[in-house]
């Protein structure tokens, strides 16, 4: 099947691509994502940002926490105040489950299929616009979307050169640096840019410190038919460990105390912690984009990535066993050592390659398009021990554990999208995908691991798109979705892949104060992975399989123009998220619970923006945002269950306009969460069995850890442009 990807990509030569349609044409800076992306006319739901909205409050936090505010989103921060690792959910589904490509290229790591945006520190200072598709949308490359795809595109062609300089200060002595600049265009063909940015927070948790540095290099050539990109970007982190939360009495007493790096005496006596217990990963990304107009109709899309990621976490652990660590006992004045305190390293070394494709033919009746992608994955995955108090036989470096996966991934799609009349047109998408993923070696503990597994999955979508008039539209589509299970659902079970079809039915209208979406959808799942509550070893959540499912919910948002001075930018969604039967073995004896609740699947959840705007330099907005209860489990144990909370963030911007040679001064102003609300966004639930406390019976003991968000804090920041 390899062969048969890289024959069709030799012998087509096309790319990937993704967005707006002018006269026909495809702007040439957007080619890259028409493809991936849903237009107007496609009966699709989705929401889009911009470059001018994300500047607003990009001072520092993560992507996101600034596409917080959009419909169905929930995200969280485990250093408490967005920087560092932050998570997203979009309709419940975790961020495992959200497909996100960059320029069309798959960003999702292929073994974890998580996305994890600490590696690409300050991307959004190098984004030209989102879309996010919610539900399957249409075919995406990379892995299936279940929650949603969040599809970026970088940076596009800059007429004039400039240089801006960006600085903010915030809250836990968080400080953003930014400094991007570009040429403009050159004989009206060349343009080079770049960005340099390092942030730095102390977080909110104690220690949850991040020291982020990434860049952003682009050189491009272009004609009227053509445009040659070379992307050259990437980011390096350190972070403090903070993914251990706080269980109930810590929270009440300390709620922002950290477990991580603690060290003990031979007497179980805390005694201080290990100042180098962190995450430190460097990501580098290389990618090559060429778009191409062949005629008015056709255009052609080529991308070749290759991303080479590196780095460890770093850990103190108390009296691990010689055995877990592959050392030999030893004997030290007659008596035998079986265990020590050390320091060891959990290391993650990978290449990815991938190429994408897609050509595009457009009429004024007719959109066809042809894509696909193929990815090569090769990943490390290694034990080093640093220090031990007694190292019995080991070597300098001396590693605990080695394993290798290797991933192959290839997709090819076409989409259809047909008018039949004025007001009447159809939309298809038939995409076929081939996975193969093996791991072989030893995990930690040690313990082999063996996974060879392959997948071919049929995703079919159809829709319809009416135009009631000119100002609404309706639609309806049906989309069949599948996906591989990821790495640890391999190594916590047997996992099977999980399918789902998902209907949506919409409603769009529009006028000259109101731009409004309403829809409902269906998303019916067959051995859908969910998230049980529980961590391993690393922090990362574990799922399961859990038979049938579903997700039933409405979603509305809506931009109103009150009067010349104030908007409102709202959105509501609610929603039902079920397991048909759930099955869960409690004080020894496994029961159907019948109809549970699915975890993280808050049931209301609405974002507003109100937007004041004094004049065209000077306008406020206050953000605010609902998340209705929701469960951490699968079995509505109100132990399990999180509050919902409501937070209120206000954003001022305000512009001066210099008369001499600089261009404009930004001042933006941020306070999250001003009404000082004591929330948690995000936790964990586990459950064991006791049969040691009461002879003959087995009681199924509850735990809980909760990750608080902080309280009021703020972000101060500027941008001058030359």
């Amino acid at each position: 099947m390899e062969k048969k990807y890289l024959f069709l990509f030799l012998i087509f030569s096309i790319g990937n691509s993704q967005e707006k349609v002018i006269d026909s044409l495809i702007n040439l800076d957007e080619v890259s994502v028409t493809g991936l992306r849903a237009s107007e006319d496609m009966p699709i739901t989705f929401s889009k940002v911009t470059k001018k909205e994300l500047s607003k409050r990009n001072l520092g936090q993560d992507l996101p926490i600034l596409l917080n505010f959009l419909p169905s989103v929930v995200t969280t921060s485990d250093a408490g105040a967005g920087i560092g690792y932050t998570g997203i959910r979009v309709r419940g589904s975790d961020a495992t489950r959200v497909n996100v490509t960059i320029n069309g290229i798959p960003y999702n790591d292929p073994e974890s299929q998580g996305t994890f945006w600490v590696n690409l520190p300050d991307i959004s200072s190098s984004v030209e616009n989102i879309q996010v598709q919610r539900g399957v949308g249409t075919s995406s490359n990379g892995s299936s979307a279940f929650g949603a795809t969040i599809n970026i595109l970088t940076d596009g062609i800059s007429e004039e050169g400039y240089t801006k300089i960006s600085r903010s200060y915030g809250s836990f002595n968080s400080q953003k640096s930014t400094v991007k600049y570009s040429t403009g265009l050159i004989n009206n063909k060349f343009e080079f840019s770049g960005r340099h940015s390092k942030i730095k927070s102390d977080g909110y948790i104690d220690r949850a410190s991040s020291n982020l540095k990434s860049y952003f290099f682009q050189g491009l050539y272009k004609n009227d038919k053509r445009l040659f990109k070379l992307l050259v970007f990437g980011g390096s982190e350190i972070t403090y460990q903070s993914w251990y939360g706080v269980d109930p009495v810590t929270l009440k007493n300390k709620r922002t105390y950290n477990f991580a790096g603690e060290i003990y005496n031979s007497s179980d006596e805390l005694i201080g912690f290990y100042d180098n217990q962190v995450d430190n990963y460097k990501q580098d990304h290389y990618q090559f984009h060429w778009n191409e107009k062949i005629n008015v109709n056709l255009n052609l899309s080529i991308g070749l990535n290759y991303t080479y990621g590196r780095g460890f976490y770093e850990e103190y652990n108390n009296n691990q066993t010689f055995n877990s660590l592959q050392l030999q006992e030893i004997n030290i004045g007659g008596e035998k050592i079986i265990e020590t305190d050390n320091v060891g390293q959990k290391w993650l070394d990978n290449d990815n390659y991938i190429t994408t494709l897609s050509l595009q033919y457009f009429t004024d009746r007719t959109k066809i398009i042809f894509g696909g992608s193929y990815g090569k994955y090769i990943g490390d995955h290694f034990g080093k021990m640093v220090w031990a108090k007694f190292s019995s036989n080991a070597l300098p470096n001396h590693e605990f554990y080695y394993n290798q996966g290797k991933k192959s991934d290839g997709n090819i799609y076409t989409k259809i999208t047909q008018k039949i009349n004025r007001k009447l047109s159809l939309f298809g998408d038939l995409q076929l995908r081939e996975v193969a993923y093996r791991v072989s070696g030893e995990v930690n503990g040690p313990s082999k691991i063996s996974i060879n597994d392959k997948f071919s999955f049929f995703n079919p979508k159809f829709g319809i798109n009416y135009n009631l008039n000119g100002l609404a539209r309706m639609y309806f589509s049906y989309a069949r979705a599948n996906r591989e299970p990821n790495r640890t659902d391999y190594e916590n079970g047997n996992p099977k892949p999980e399918k789902m079809d998902d209907y949506e039915l919409g409603i769009k209208f529009i006028n000259n104060r109101i731009d409004s979406k309403l829809n409902i959808y269906f998303m019916d799942y067959k051995d859908q992975l969910v998230l049980t509550g529980q961590l391993d070893e690393v922090g990362a959540p574990i799922r399961q399989n859990v038979g049938d499912s579903y997700r039933f919910g409405l979603e509305f948002e809506g931009i109103f123009k009150i009067n010349d001075k104030l908007i409102s930018d709202f959105n509501l969604s609610v929603s039902r998220n079920k397991n048909r039967n759930f099955y869960f073995k409690r004080d020894g004896l496994i029961q159907n619970l019948g109809k549970t609740n699915i975890s993280f699947s808050p049931s209301v959840i609405a974002g507003n923006k109100f937007i004041l705007i004094f004049d065209k330099n000077f306008s406020a907005t206050v953000l605010s945002k609902y998340v209705g209860e929701q469960y951490m489990g699968n079995i509505d144990s109100n132990f399990s269950k999180l509050d919902s909370y409501f937070t209120n963030d206000l954003n001022i911007n305000y512009q001066v306009i210099p008369k001499k040679w600089i261009k404009k001064i930004d001042v933006y102003l941020l306070v999250n969460n001003f009404l000082n609300q004591k929330y948690i966004s995000n936790g964990y639930w586990y459950s064991y069995d006791d049969n040691w406390s009461e002879v003959g019976k087995i009681k199924t003991i509850e735990g809980v850890g909760y990750y608080p968000q902080a309280g009021i804090n703020f972000f101060l920041g500027t941008n001058i442009e030359f």
